[in-house]
């Protein structure tokens, strides 16, 4: 971007600004950035969300960096870009060198402060100087020997971090310098300086694996990518005790947000992609089946990369869909019959092929899939649909392209909203369950009444008690799941974890099955019982089963359990929220009485003995043995 550019978008932003015009202000402010993010743009763009902040949405993340080195330059960079994003951090920079410190003493700000995500930064010549430098050649222990301690140093921090906290925990891995202390003798050695670091990165992502909800940034694969001896700047070590060059600095802030986007639910559920000149080169209506270029030829190289990177985020459980201005049958005939088409019309969910506006097929889309349109990333190369969509949906993901195509798949590979830290098995088989709803819609037109329908889909709902295979599904489930969320607490696997060894909590998986597959665990119930009372914490379902009176066998369930325990009163409250209307009248439909109401949260409660919510005729219900959380190896 030029500066004339830049200038001119500047100007826009504050205009916008002074006329209370904040949709349009927070689309400039993100295109400035996409377009020139720098040190100075991101104090610029930051002054403008302050600015606006009490009129726009924006999540909140409270994120610890525990380091060795200077990263204090990469504060406002990351926050610049977490805003355009969507995301409000509050960054809490831990002192220089005093990691490890901090992580051991139970009452350091680390814990007391509970962030959301904790960032280990630690440099390769702090944690072991005399790896880097070499020193063992004059009497000082062998590289393998450090690579030991190095790991055992590692462990024992993260070890103690996880029995403290229940934060996200991202380690970075540890850099190899650009040149070896023995130059190129040292690749001919199996214990020498590289061989050692890179066996200390390896034990790391052991090490991580071990534990819930800890994550390996690979910082020495990223200062590769950058360019070894153009991400380091000694002088700044020296100085500043900043052993990156300035140049690096975004690099850095981008790689954190690729975790931090997931690690606090800031993720797109749907991918929504044009067709022409996005997923091949060329315009169908004017070039034919046989004219659009996507294969291994120069030209049309770029787009089937760019299939195989949309292709890799089905595998990872985002849907696809299309939204683009064009005649459906010539569009469907280059996705079904083009030879090199990696994409096929099986592999989209949904689809808008008309002659539309983009931001009406978006919200259409949104609506088929059952999805809120904040769940949705858009890819166009159209940089006018870009900005309209940016302007009229700021809650949707606009992919920034750049002119090249051959930077598309990049650009998909670099959006934090597209990663995931874990894919469940419903992640990868979410293709095929809205494939299924679609088959389950058809059905229902064959019905006369939704009774007919619900015995002929035959549906059997499994309630099971935690366990560590279902850990991981349920902790997402609260996290992603907002329309059928009664309270939308959000918890991370590792709090699941602890919650449920809690004094008098409960916590159980729904699965659903019916005539068309099985649905996977779709559901959550979490209750905590003190003496005749039972408090339901959290009551979700997944969009998928909403309206299929899955929610009415839970609650025979939760009764039923509390009948046999003893407990008189059953209580549940409702959190309304902007997308959770769906499960508003949940407790109101099943004869629960309103306690009390202040402000959007209202009480309710139903007395066991005498409560009346039968299971529904259509639904075969089983109920798993109970196991106590001492069962299962968590850590």
């Amino acid at each position: 971007m030029t500066d004339a550019g830049a200038h001119e978008l500047r100007s826009e932003i504050e205009n916008c600004l002074r006329d209370n015009d904040w949709r349009r202000a927070r689309a400039a402010a993100t295109r400035l950035w996409q377009l020139r993010p720098s040190a100075a743009t991101a104090r610029h763009v930051i002054a403008c969300f302050e600015r606006m902040r009490e009129w726009i949405p924006l999540q909140k993340g409270r994120i610890g960096v525990l380091r060795s080195f200077t990263l204090e330059p990469t504060v406002p960079i990351l926050r610049a870009a977490a805003l355009t994003h969507g995301l409000d951090l509050t960054i809490q920079m831990g002192p220089l060198n005093a990691y490890a410190q901090q992580i051991l003493e139970q009452r350091d700000d680390i814990y007391t402060q509970t962030p959301d995500v904790v960032i280990i930064a630690v440099h390769t010549r702090d944690i072991a100087p005399e790896l880097w430098t070499g020193l063992h050649e004059k009497g000082g222990p062998a590289p393998p020997q450090q690579a030991e301690e190095v790991t055992a140093h590692f462990d024992t921090l993260i070890e103690t971090f996880r029995k403290q906290s229940n934060a996200t925990l991202l380690v970075h891995t540890l850099e190899k310098p650009a040149r070896a202390f023995d130059g190129i003798l040292d690749d001919q050695r199996s214990n020498g300086q590289i061989d050692a670091i890179e066996k200390i990165n390896l034990e790391l992502r052991n090490i991580a694996r071990r534990y819930r909800d800890v994550y390996v940034l690979d910082y020495d694969a990223l200062a590769g990518r950058f360019g070894r001896e153009r991400w380091t700047d000694e002088r700044l070590w020296l100085t500043a005790k900043l052993p990156m060059s300035p140049a690096a600095l975004l690099p850095v802030a981008d790689e954190w947000l690729q975790f931090l986007a997931p690690a606090l639910g800031r993720v797109s559920k749907v991918l929504v992609t044009d067709l022409d000149n996005t997923l091949w080169k060329g315009v169908i209506g004017e070039d034919g089946v046989d004219g659009i270029q996507v294969g291994s030829d120069y030209a049309g190289a770029p787009f089937l990369e760019l299939q195989r990177a949309i292709l890799g985020l089905r595998h990872r459980g985002i849907l696809l869909a299309i939204a683009s201005k064009n005649n459906r049958e010539e569009a469907y005939a280059a996705l079904a019959r083009h030879p090199n088409m990696l994409l096929r019309p099986e592999h989209f969910a949904a689809e808008r092929i008309n002659w539309e506006h983009k931001v009406h097929n978006l919200r259409a889309i949104a609506a088929e899939l059952n999805v809120g349109t904040d769940s949705l990333a858009f890819l166009d190369d159209n940089p006018v649909e870009r900005d309209l969509v940016r302007l009229e949906m700021p809650e949707v993901t606009v992919i920034e392209l750049p002119h090249d195509a051959s930077g598309y798949a990049q650009a998909i590979r670099c959006t934090p909203e597209l990663q995931r830290l874990r894919v469940s098995d419903e992640d990868v088989q979410r293709s095929r369950f809205y494939s299924e709803e679609r088959e389950r819609n058809d059905a229902r037109a064959n019905h006369q009444t939704l009774e007919s329908f619900y015995h002929w889909l035959e549906q059997k709902v499994d309630i099971a008690p935690l366990t560590e295979a279902t850990a991981a599904r349920l902790a997402q489930l609260t996290q992603k799941t907002n329309q059928f969320n009664a309270t939308t607490k959000r918890y991370t696997e590792q709090q699941i974890v602890e919650l449920a060894a809690s004094p008098g909590c409960e916590i159980f998986s729904v699965r659903a099955k019916d005539h068309f597959g099985d649905n996977g665990i779709v559901g959550v119930l979490i209750s905590r019982t003190f003496d005749e009372r039972c408090e339901i914490d959290s009551f979700i379902l997944s969009c998928r089963v909403i309206s299929r009176t899955i929610e009415t066998a839970m609650l025979t369930f939760l009764l039923e359990r509390c009948r046999t325990r003893g407990v008189r009163t059953v209580q549940g409250w409702i959190v309304a929220t902007p997308k959770n209307e769906p499960v508003r009248t949940l407790y109101e439909k099943h004869g629960f009485t309103c306690m009390s109401r202040e402000g959007g949260r209202s009480l309710w409660a139903l007395e066991v003995d005498g409560a009346k919510v039968p299971l529904p005729a259509w639904i075969e219900l089983t109920v798993t043995e109970d196991r106590t959380v001492g069962d299962f190896a968590y850590r």
